[in-house]
């Protein structure tokens, strides 16, 4: 009995160890999908809902501002050099009109291209482990990014851009590599630039296209809350009704 229980139970183990992929596979199978990302979301438009909030004490709004716009993001690689550029053609906006500064914020729903090829080397990772969101086991995987190493994110500010130093975690599939979540943060505070704290939020869903019944995943909602010694902002992005058009983009990474 001893013998046929300790025989079980290394049975129990040994499967648990091989249905748990290395860092490795899961950083090969996310690279794989965020490079499907990339030339996706370059073949689609949608309508972008953006929410601009000027908090005050204890995070109450004091004045926000709605806009919709038909949104379209281009994005390309050629060796060393990226380029993104964002297409926004303003619909409709509500709100009254105000002295308050509100915060500008673009690109977060790419978020995860920190597991591209163009930047992977600029981070560390680490596999966190497993966490079942919505009946899905997903990995969750912490990422570093690298100071003086290319960044992809930046604050711009008196027309000058600053890298910003980016840490997080990603829910990722481990099957399909598909980024289902990420949440990002400033890895410490940036004095000279008066920035307290940085925290982005950014989910990703499957939109089905009528015209050939896929599913591609793409952002759905990514919130951006920015805080100084005396400001405090909060930004929401919406993504919906997506819409396909035909565009071919060309990555090539030199390695």
């Amino acid at each position: 009995m001893m013998w046929t229980m300790v025989i079980q139970l290394a049975m129990v183990f040994t499967h648990a160890a091989a249905t748990t992929p290395s860092i490795e596979d899961v950083l090969a199978r996310t690279e794989t999908s965020v490079q499907r990302f990339w030339n996706q979301l370059s073949s689609v438009n949608c309508t972008e809902t953006v929410r601009q909030e000027k908090l005050g004490e204890a995070g109450k709004v004091q004045y926000s501002h709605d806009s919709i716009f038909d949104y379209l993001i281009l994005m390309d690689l050629q060796g060393e050099e990226i380029s993104v550029e964002e297409s926004r053609i303003l619909q409709k906006e509500a709100g009254k009109s105000s002295n308050l500064p509100l915060l500008l914020t673009t690109g977060f729903s790419t978020l995860q291209l920190v597991f591209h090829p163009f930047y992977q080397a600029s981070f560390e990772f680490k596999l966190l482990g497993d966490e079942t969101v919505d009946g899905i086991r997903l990995l969750k995987i912490e990422f570093h990014h690298i100071h003086g190493m290319r960044s992809t994110s930046a604050v711009r500010l008196r027309g000058q851009n600053y890298p910003l130093d980016l840490e997080g975690t990603a829910w990722i599939d481990p099957d399909t590599g598909i980024v289902h979540k990420i949440t990002a943060t400033l890895e410490a505070p940036m004095e000279d630039l008066n920035l307290r704290s940085l925290r982005t939020d950014v989910t990703y869903a499957p939109q089905k296209f009528t015209t050939d019944n896929t599913a591609q995943w793409l952002p759905i909602e990514a919130s951006i809350d920015v805080e100084t010694t005396r400001q405090h902002w909060r930004n929401t992005h919406k993504f919906t009704n997506y819409r396909r058009f035909s565009v071919q983009t060309d990555t090539k990474v030199s390695k």
